[in-house]
């Protein structure tokens, strides 16, 4: 879906562009904090393109996952919780002390990086045939 390259959107432009009526949108604001429009001067909601985006990811998870409110609200916020995680993550210990519990967490993020950059690698060879 292509959403436009505006500011802000009303409820009714939004609306148009997920196909979600405006009542449910009002009422998604009430059970995800995720989705908060600010309110014009005449108290008409203003999205913005985060929040357009985040309406898309709320549909997409209770019509076509089938999750219910309360669980797509967890997910959102699971998901919220572990990008501050992963930025928030203490530096891993020196590579000379070995775990009592399994493979160092260094060694496995540097691991999965590396397995990031190949995949990232054959998609724009892919890209590149396709073109």
């Amino acid at each position: 879906m292509e959403i436009p390259n505006k500011l802000y959107f009303r409820i009714g432009d939004v609306s148009r562009l997920t196909g979600i009526k405006a009542y449910v949108l009002r009422y998604w604001e009430t059970e995800f904090p995720s989705l908060s429009p600010k309110k014009s001067g005449t108290n008409q909601r203003l999205y913005r393109r985060k929040d357009v985006e985040t309406v898309l990811e709320i549909k997409h998870l209770l019509y076509e996952k089938r999750y219910t409110i309360e669980g797509a609200r967890s997910f959102l916020q699971g998901r919220k919780g572990t990008h501050r995680a992963v930025a928030a993550a203490p530096a891993p210990p020196p590579a000379s002390q070995s775990s009592l519990f399994g493979p160092d967490p260094g060694q496995l993020a540097a691991k999965a990086q590396e397995k990031l950059t190949g995949v990232k690698t054959e998609l724009r060879a892919i890209l590149a045939l396709l073109s």
